[in-house]
């Protein structure tokens, strides 16, 4: 194959199109994109420092609650800067490269959210269901190779999907219909037969999310006739919260992913798509520190107890 035909496939550069049709919205969308970012970077590192300060929070939940921490904070990054240097003005380019590795960065870190949701739900059901051995099962070695697992079958995945979706001839197309890389939006610009990429795509995701999806609902149903079964108001209150905002945590990260993943790519609007897209890539991990900070007395209790330590130290 010559160069110039390599370069005719793959150009330098794509223009992400975002919501160009309606420029009026890059002002107010680079804001809410900017607080968006601000906020999730500053409730979730929170969440690191907490966990990991804390005497108190040395328990497998914490350890999978820092794990989602720093995981949102590398999914958001992997987007929201980019976005942001596009709405600041007209260029809306992103390198070939640069988007490759977006493309690539974005879906391995997507596809270990959806696994590692599906371990917290495993271990809130070991600790409610299975309290006086809750420590013994789940010691820091098993919490070690699940979010291992997480991370490498995500990563896997990512290896797969993404290859097989830049070999797309492109034939110079460089309109990418999207705010940033994503493999659905990278799909449609190919210029060749796409059924291969779109049944894998959809397969996968299935796996992906459906397999923890399945596994957070067995865990819950077992979860729900365990807290009935409470003699203790107090301790039935206490897991319903925790495992009331793991399950606001999921529904905001699944639903979009459902509608986005496991359709027929000409099925749907792309600006619904779109928006969608922002939600579960900026909007949720956004809210999953102040979910389970203000849901959760222990955690609120560890951030009093940081911040006083922080300000006696500071005043000595």
């Amino acid at each position: 194959m010559s160069v110039k035909h390599i370069n005719a496939d793959f150009p330098e550069d794509f223009i992400l199109m975002g919501f160009t049709k309606y420029p009026w919205l890059d002002l107010p969308l680079f804001f809410v994109l900017l607080t968006s970012y601000m906020f999730t970077l500053l409730g979730n590192i929170a969440i690191i420092l907490v966990s990991q300060l804390d005497s108190q929070l040395q328990s497998p939940m914490y350890f999978f609650l820092t794990s989602l921490s720093f995981l949102d904070l590398c999914f958001t990054t992997t987007t929201v800067p980019q976005m942001l240097f596009n709405l600041q003005g007209p260029n809306k380019n992103i390198t070939y490269i640069g988007c490759m590795a977006q493309a690539y960065v974005f879906h391995w870190l997507g596809c270990t959210e959806c696994v590692l949701l599906g371990i917290m739900a495993l271990d809130r059901y070991v600790a409610v269901c299975k309290p006086l051995r809750y420590s013994v099962i789940m010691d820091h070695r098993l919490c070690l190779q699940l979010s291992g697992a997480a991370w490498l079958t995500g990563l896997a995945n990512s290896l797969l999907q993404s290859t097989l979706t830049i070999q797309l001839p492109l034939c110079g197309n460089r309109m990418l219909d999207h705010f940033f890389c994503e493999l659905p939006g990278l799909i449609k610009m190919s210029c060749g037969d796409t059924t291969v990429n779109e049944v894998t795509l959809a397969v996968v995701a299935t796996f992906f999310i459906m397999g923890p999806l399945s596994m957070i609902l067995v865990s819950y149903s077992y979860i729900a006739q365990t807290v009935f079964r409470m003699p203790s108001a107090a301790g039935r209150l206490k897991a319903f919260n925790t495992c009331s905002s793991h399950l606001l945590v999921v529904s905001l990260f699944y639903g979009p992913g459902i509608y986005i993943y496991m359709q027929p790519s000409e099925d749907g609007s792309q600006d619904l798509i779109k928006v969608l897209t922002l939600f579960y890539c900026v909007i949720t991990p956004m809210a999953n520190p102040f979910i389970y900070t203000l849901r959760n007395k222990d955690v609120i209790g560890a951030l009093k107890r940081l911040l006083r330590k922080a300000i006696s130290t500071k005043g000595i």
